[in-house]
């Protein structure tokens, strides 16, 4: 796929990119329940990695990149990681490794040939957790979450044999981190057991799709004793807060654990060249197959923890690991039919429905396939014979027909909605077909109003799906407004199954609690397309209140009908006059006419513009605040010119990001300040003739060191 040609076009693929590889990370880490395979989230994280290596000067502060996993939201409390737990890089091929290998030299200013010893283990596909000791005793279990807060399962986790209460020759303060897993036995016993207890009380049966999932189900049980009587196991691989150092090598220090009675696997090594590390990665997936556990790959470690120290981390992961994934696992079966989910933002997406069949020890039955483009590049119809590609997650991916030459009917892409019949179109330039119907479609509305009360918007406790159906279905809800509305049902839904005083009451003073809500999160509740949830800060930023957004709106709209197509003009030429039109417009950075073309729309359509007023009635947001922060360089551009001596200009980059700065590669009057060692040229003359602040290298050292 080829890069944006634009900052406008590259920002808005950036957009979208974050918004749906946060919607997979909830999926995947807080539900347990993943829509895509691995292998799909891997390369929606690869094209975002692409872009923003691209346009650096476009990395969002939601980017995937500085994300890990997602924020918890169940119903276990909720804990500060006392050290962030990160995640890691992954690789694909043998090339990708020797990469990582030369990024770590040049990082810690290394010969090209000079030796990088490694540690090399399974990467097992487990809920990752922290346990936390004080004097030798287990005080505390956090999952991972989002890096800096998991969920407490501090009672769940004493009930897991491989985890000692007690701990003899730790530090003071020792936290050991590793992966909770179910083993494939253990899994097959528990889902054969599970249905027979719904065989023998008549109820549904419930059973778990793979081990990662009974691991991650089990594990976040509200009840310890539902945990007891599930099959959990533990293995040890690294550590978070310490009160003293374990050891000064990354082996050394696993041996430690190992010897306080933690499991760890047999397969963890020493990898003193890359040739070494590669062999183990050969072996551990011939292995593969016969392994007690699901693993999904190697996680390779730099040993020596003295340049882990130094090499530190960038965005979510370490510089000093790396995840090299295997090949996804492979499957055949036979394409039934192919039907059409229509999503929150009116995305009519294909589902193909499979006849069921085995994919490294999962039954699945359905595969997404995307969009129209995906399905013409397969060629596939009901009744093809297709090749499934599964990487650990439920719903796999079709990746070649094997009967796309045999005559069969072709399948056509809907023109209309297959909820309401509302025209389905796609837009100039873009693949995704999608439902004009907007508010009014009902596959629409339910979504529309799921994101509105989610946590990144509105954030109304106790408006799960379940209980927007009910009130849906019921005709008490139909746009945002109403919801504010409910109090006029309350003696009506008190007199409903399920519905006690209490829960009533919570949910009436959840939501008046919202009634002056952040402006910000009203906008992106609304769902209007690349109008994220950074996105709506921005445009707040400058507009500060939500009728002011409006009138940019209809300024925006103005202005379309205003820039009509000139005597020979070709359309590609007055769309790039009108969206740098009305870039200039909105005026501001990293927002462009992708944003400016969806507020347009939003707001011409009468009932749109009808939900919003209606909305406005009920809730009063205030004008929006920006938080500001006290330090040196937050919120400044840098530049970083010449010859940097004492760190590597990827340390003195990464330093720069931890103090909130934003580094550039060019001088510009948006520059801020710019660190020049030996040897500057141009860049430092710019600066000059700009008249910016120029420092040294040691003038910065010493701002970081005032910082931290």
């Amino acid at each position: 796929m080829t890069l944006p040609r634009t900052q406008e076009e590259a920002a808005a693929e950036l957009e979208k990119l974050a918004a749906e590889i946060a919607h997979h990370n909830r999926r995947y880490h807080d539900a347990d329940a993943p829509e895509i395979s691995d292998a799909d989230f891997d390369a929606l994280v690869r094209r975002n990695a692409e872009i923003e290596a691209a346009f650096p000067e476009l990395v969002r502060a939601d980017s995937p990149s500085r994300q890990i996993g997602a924020t918890p939201s169940g119903p276990l409390a909720k804990v500060a990681h006392a050290r962030q737990m990160f995640s890691l890089d992954n690789g694909f091929a043998d090339e990708d490794v020797a990469d990582f290998l030369g990024r770590v030299r040049r990082f810690l200013k290394l010969a090209d040939d000079a030796p990088v010893e490694l540690t090399a283990e399974p990467k097992i596909d487990g809920l990752s957790c922290s346990l936390r000791y004080e004097d030798g005793v287990l005080v505390q279990a956090l999952t991972r979450g989002d890096g800096r807060i998991g969920e407490d399962v501090t009672p769940n986790v004493r009930t897991i044999a491989d985890i000692p209460h007690r701990i003899e020759g730790a530090p003071p303060v020792c936290e050991v981190r590793g992966e909770v897993y179910m083993a494939k036995a253990d899994f097959a016993a528990l889902n054969a057991r599970l249905l027979l207890e719904a065989e023998e009380t008549g109820k549904e049966a419930r059973q778990f799709a793979n081990p990662r999932n009974a691991a991650a189900g089990s594990l976040r049980q509200k009840d310890a004793a539902v945990t007891a009587t599930r099959p959990l196991r533990f293995l040890a691989w690294g550590w978070g807060e310490l009160s003293e150092p374990l050891a000064v090598k990354q082996y050394e220090a696993i041996d430690r654990i190992r010897a306080w009675g933690f499991p760890v696997s047999d397969l963890f090594v020493r990898a003193p060249a890359l040739a070494d590390a590669l062999a183990q990665y050969r072996a551990i997936e011939t292995r593969r197959a016969d392994l007690p556990f699901d693993i999904d790959g190697v996680v390779y470690k730099v040993d020596r923890l003295d340049w882990q120290e130094r090499l530190g981390y960038v965005g979510r992961a370490p510089r000093w690991g790396l995840a090299h994934k295997f090949p996804a696992e492979r499957a055949q079966t036979t394409l039934q039919a192919i039907d059409i989910q229509v999503g929150r933002t009116g995305k009519l997406t294909p589902v193909a429905r499979l006849e069921p069949v085995t994919v490294g020890g999962v039954v699945v039955s359905n595969a997404t396939l995307h969009n129209a483009d995906e399905i013409a590049r397969l060629g596939v119809r009901p009744g093809d014979r297709v090749v499934l590609q599964r990487a650990g997650d439920v719903i796999p991916q079709i990746v070649e027909n094997l009967t796309r030459d045999e005559p069969r009917a072709e399948w056509h892409f809907p023109t209309h909605c297959p909820i309401c019949e509302s025209e389905a179109v796609a837009e100039e330039g873009e693949v995704d077909v999608r439902c004009t119907g907007g508010l009014i479609c009902p596959a629409q509305r339910l979504e529309r109003l799921k994101h509105f009360v989610s946590r990144g918007a509105l954030d109304i406790d106790g408006l799960g799906e379940k209980t927007l159906i009910e009130l849906l279905d019921l005709g008490w809800i139909a746009e945002p407004a109403d919801i504010f509305r409910l109090a006029q049902h309350r003696d009506a839904l008190l007199g409903r199954e399920g519905w006690q005083e209490k829960s009533v009451d919570g949910l009436l003073a959840a939501i008046e609690a919202k009634r002056a809500p952040d402006a910000a999160r009203l906008l992106f509740g609304l769902g209007i397309r690349h109008i994220g949830a950074i996105t709506a800060r921005d445009l707040l930023k400058r507009y500060v209140t939500l009728p002011a957004l409006e009138a940019l709106a209809d300024e925006l709209i103005a202005l379309r009908e205003a820039t009509p197509l000139q005597l020979g003009e070709t359309e590609a030429k007055h769309r790039t006059r009108l969206d740098k039109a009305m870039a200039e417009r909105i005026g501001v950075e990293n927002v462009g006419a992708a944003v400016g073309h969806a507020l347009a729309d939003f707001f011409h359509e009468p009932h749109n513009r009808a939900v919003w007023a209606d909305l406005l009635r009920e809730v009063s947001p205030p004008p929006f605040v920006v938080e500001s922060r006290d330090s040196e360089v937050t919120g400044k551009t840098l530049v970083f010119t010449g010859t940097l001596e004492a760190v590597s200009r990827d340390e003195a980059k990464a330093q720069a990001e931890r103090l909130g700065a934003r580094v550039s590669g060019s001088v510009s009057a948006k520059t801020d300040m710019v660190i020049a060692g030996p040897g500057a040229g141009s860049k430092l003359k710019k600066a000059a003739d700009l008249g910016i602040r120029v420092i040294s290298e040691s003038d910065w050292l010493a701002i970081v060191s005032a910082s931290e």
